[in-house]
């Protein structure tokens, strides 16, 4: 796993081939930061929220790139340590990684985060609803983005809160915002 930009750019960290996590492909997220580096001024106190994270690596571009705040949330016992460990070894405290259920921290979250990833397995039946929970249980800021990764199968133009579709490969973005409904962009 290799980090694209920022202040970590160029570090890589070993992913145990054991791992089950299908991270984010380098090009997808290199054009995904491309594309928030114009929606955010990661220079403000942007904090972020990483669902579904795996072995970290959205929330460590996101630290790279000068998050003052990012919150990993990852179920799975193996990718929590090494994610842990990762956060070990940079020593930045502003990663709070925890070992919890998508689901029951969303249900439970009193925090409003500037930005929201999610990327889930393609597979998780519940994949379609999380635009409908990250709004529903406000975990937005006033203009805060969710971006939810996800397959070919999935089509959220006409969510209420849709702003714009990036397809890079095989992978696919569909991005929302509180205040904004815009055009998609493909």
């Amino acid at each position: 796993m290799r980090v694209v930009s920022g202040i970590y750019k160029g570090r890589r960290f070993d992913v145990p081939h054991s791992f089950k996590a299908r991270p984010t492909t380098d090009f997808a997220k290199e054009n995904l930061f491309n594309v928030l580096g114009n929606l955010i001024d990661f220079d403000d106190e942007v904090h972020a929220l990483d669902l579904f994270a795996g072995t970290g690596s959205i929330s460590l571009e996101l630290l790279s790139r000068g998050c003052s705040q990012v919150v990993s949330i990852e179920k799975d016992r193996d990718h929590y340590a090494f994610i842990s460990k990762v956060k070990k070894e940079l020593g930045n405290t502003a990663w709070l990684p925890f070992k919890t259920d998508v689901f029951k921290f969303i249900s439970r979250c009193n925090e409003q985060f500037d930005l929201v990833f999610a990327d889930p397995p393609y597979a998780l039946p519940q994949l379609s609803s999380l635009p409908d929970l990250v709004f529903q249980h406000n975990l937005l800021k006033p203009n805060g983005l969710f971006i939810l990764e996800h397959g070919k199968d999935y089509d959220f133009q006409q969510h209420p809160h849709f702003m714009q579709h990036r397809k890079y490969g095989a992978v696919n973005f569909s991005f929302f915002q509180v205040t904004t409904r815009a055009t998609s962009n493909g």
